[in-house]
């Protein structure tokens, strides 16, 4: 199977820590890849792990020519079966030819951007239901959820951030955007008076946030540790991780959590809704609201049972569901029926 894979988005967010870590699942299977990109040195970095033939794009925009042109050129040089495009600015330049073209979807995206594609993959049902509902025919929408690969690095050092070892840190992994709800959070926190919160990400937000932390007289136990490559370290060191977001398509973190027996509480948004049994493994809060993420995270961390019972559950699920091995099987296998 050759594959070249299109990835136009930013240098951080977690559709693109995915395609990262799918190319590198894809890169120890018998599948030929190259990928298209934008030039971020990290990326580059990880897919020369992968050993990815990597062709580097500037994906600029509508007016933007060159790309089109760089990326069907090397498309008929390198003879793809598949060519599999990543969210809306890579998939509205797909080129043409005789192999298949293949859109993926992790939002709920104007379908406009996928006019070039012969099928789609969809990360959950929700948003496989929502093209077919847009026109998309059902036979070419597919759906394969994500996986999370587990790095084998020890637990981040709280002393290095500023965090007592009698601590009970609250961890956080996403963007500083309004959608993250990670203002509820910080406003959850003042009511955990032993929680630390660690903040992992960076946006525009971040000094808004901050002034937040102030004014809830929080700002002595919350960390703000920017972009971090080190989610695995991060929450093997965290007692719970939380996803508060008021919107989530899918929800990484979510997996993240059950991958690496990180006790787990989210706001009841899409992804997170789709992928937690309340109760079972992970517990879900009305979005918004800080006094019910507050109360659920005392809960968590004053019944030791129940913790233990969410994170087995949850292991259970990625074994099971999301496991890396899984995913890539349906994948392949999808690749596989298309080109015929």
């Amino acid at each position: 199977m050759r594959l070249l894979q299109v990835m136009a988005g930013s240098a951080n967010g977690g559709a693109e820590r995915f395609f990262e870590d799918l190319a590198g699942a894809f890169a120890r299977t018998e599948i030929d890849q190259a990928c298209a990109i934008r030039g971020y040195p990290q990326r580059q970095q990880a897919l020369a792990a992968a050993e990815c033939e990597i062709l580097d794009l500037p994906f600029a925009g509508p007016l933007d020519v060159l790309t089109p042109w760089k990326l069907r050129r090397f498309a008929k040089a390198w003879h793809p079966q598949v060519v599999l495009g990543w969210m809306n600015r890579a998939c509205r330049v797909l080129p043409k030819g005789p192999w298949i073209n293949v859109g993926r979807l992790g939002g709920y995206y104007n379908l406009k951007y996928y006019r070039r594609c012969d099928a789609l993959i969809c990360n959950t049902p929700d948003i496989r239901e929502h093209v077919i509902r847009e026109g998309w025919p059902a036979d070419r929408a597919h759906y394969i959820p994500n996986f999370c690969a587990v790095d084998p690095a020890p637990a981040a050092d709280r002393a290095a951030l500023q965090t007592p070892q009698t601590a009970k840190v609250l961890l956080i992994l996403a963007r500083l955007e309004a959608v993250k709800g990670i203002d509820v959070a910080i406003r959850a926190l003042a009511s955990i008076s032993d929680g630390f919160l660690w903040v992992a990400g960076s946006g525009a937000l971040e000094t808004d946030l901050k002034a937040l932390a102030m004014e809830c007289g929080v700002q002595d136990r919350v960390r703000f540790l920017g972009w971090r490559n080190d989610r695995s370290s991060l929450l093997k060191s965290a007692d719970v991780c939380l996803v508060p977001s008021r919107y989530e398509p899918f929800g990484n973190v979510v997996l993240n959590a059950w991958a690496h027996k990180v006790p787990l509480i989210a706001a009841a948004s899409q992804g997170p809704s789709f992928l937690i049994r309340d109760g079972e493994d992970g517990l879900l809060v009305p979005t918004d609201d800080p006094s019910a993420l507050a109360a659920a995270a005392i809960r968590l961390l004053n019944t030791p049972d129940l913790a233990a019972s969410l994170v087995t559950e949850g292991e259970s699920r990625v074994v099971n569901e999301f496991s890396e091995n899984e995913v890539v099987r349906r994948y392949r296998e999808l690749f596989q029926n298309l080109s015929r």
